[in-house]
């Protein structure tokens, strides 16, 4: 059995509707989602899994939201991350996307395999917006 993990954090709701359907997508046969806020989420969550999906909205200059999320990164950069496949998503207001290119840089450099390239989503995921995400969790599900 595949074990996947969402992990998100969301202020308005937007990069939370986003984790859930990207749960979705990643949901088959003989695979268990587990979705977690960050403020729930350990290490040993993402070091268990066998794909990770990792998602925040950009937050004031183009930067992961600093009280939880940042933290809970830094904690990664604690581990070995070699060859863990992950996926990164998030929603974001204004900018463009500079966040996602510097988390995934970021998370390559401490030997992530990124499955896809992150995908960003401005504001709320409209219908086309979750059908990107069950698509990207189908692709976490596949790696």
């Amino acid at each position: 059995m595949k074990n996947i993990i969402v992990i998100f954090w969301s202020g308005t709701g937007n990069t939370q509707k986003m984790a859930m359907a990207v749960a979705e997508g990643a949901g088959c046969n003989d695979t268990q989602v587990i979705v977690k806020q960050v403020s729930d989420a350990t290490v040993d969550d993402v070091l268990n899994a066998d794909v990770v999906a990792l998602g925040c909205p950009s937050m004031g200059c183009e930067v992961l939201e600093e009280t939880e999320m940042e933290p809970f990164i830094e904690s990664l950069e604690q581990v070995n991350l070699k060859d863990k496949k992950m996926v990164l998503f998030g929603s974001y207001d204004w900018g463009t996307g500079q966040w996602m290119e510097d988390w995934s840089e970021r998370m390559t450099g401490l030997g992530a395999i990124l499955v896809t390239e992150g995908l960003i989503i401005h504001t709320e995921p409209d219908d086309i917006g979750i059908l990107k995400c069950k698509e990207l969790g189908k692709k976490l599900f596949e790696a």
